[in-house]
């Protein structure tokens, strides 16, 4: 594999440290490019910037990154790969629960099983 330069943060991206003879996302900021339709088949004709939106863990305990084209909206799951941001890599993991889709405080005290006193303490 060759190096290159990643079109999101401009870092020059090598092939060592990766733990793979593959490399197809930036180890800092885990952008990719959409270059497959399916993987391996470098397809696609669209090019653009793919950003990381999650992760997820494969039946063996493999973490993967989700990637999303800016462009089109095409989705792929690539694994990570040992020299991967692991500070970057949980922020994408805890997302979901940092900001939620929906207004926590709508919810209510009763959505989390509790009941509010008049103090307003749920025990």
């Amino acid at each position: 594999m060759d190096s290159f330069v990643c079109k999101q943060c401009g870092r020059i991206v090598t092939p060592d440290g990766a733990g793979s003879r593959h490399r197809n996302h930036c180890p800092q900021c885990l952008h990719s490019l959409h270059v497959d339709e399916r993987p391996g088949d470098r397809a696609s004709v669209c090019e653009s910037v793919m950003e990381p939106i999650s992760v997820w863990v494969r039946k063996d305990g493999e973490w993967a990154i989700v990637h999303r084209c800016k462009r089109c909206g095409h989705l792929s799951s690539n694994r990570i790969a040992a020299d991967d941001n692991p500070l970057k890599l949980m922020s994408i993991a805890v997302k979901p629960l940092a900001e939620p889709p929906f207004p926590l405080e709508e919810l209510g005290p009763d959505a989390c099983g509790g009941q509010a006193s008049e103090g307003g303490d749920a025990r």
